[in-house]
């Protein structure tokens, strides 16, 4: 049976979580790198873990607020990557891989939220 869209999501999302973990368990041990490892770690993973909320949404509303969550998570989670790179702490390779798949998550969220938001006023 192939998978799914949600679950293809699903499973990207916990790689990322994943790749996000090891990330943070790799930094450095100064006070600086530690407190942006975990506001990167907080954002990063709850990318997926809102994901999977807004998978069971109970209507289209509670979709579209869910997918926005997960929207601004990923969106977070550009920043302190670019924040984590600038202070020196990520190396270019790591910083732009896990960059490009949290751009590429925001861009398919945001893509989300506005076709449901579309479908949403349609039916009022």
């Amino acid at each position: 049976m192939p998978e799914s869209a949600a679950d293809a999501l699903k499973r990207r999302t916990r790689d990322f979580a994943l790749a996000i973990i090891r990330l943070a368990q790799a930094l450095p041990d100064h006070r600086a790198a530690q407190v942006l490892g975990r506001q990167l770690l907080r954002s990063g993973t709850a990318v997926g873990a809102n994901y999977r909320s807004a998978c069971r949404a109970r209507s289209r509303a509670d979709f579209v607020s869910k997918i926005a969550i997960t929207e601004e998570e990923a969106d977070e989670t550009l920043y302190w990557l670019e924040l984590l790179k600038e202070a020196g702490y990520v190396d270019r390779e790591t910083h732009d891989r896990l960059h490009d798949e949290a751009d590429q998550l925001t861009a398919i969220f945001s893509a989300s939220r506005k076709t449901a938001r579309a479908g949403q006023k349609q039916r009022m």
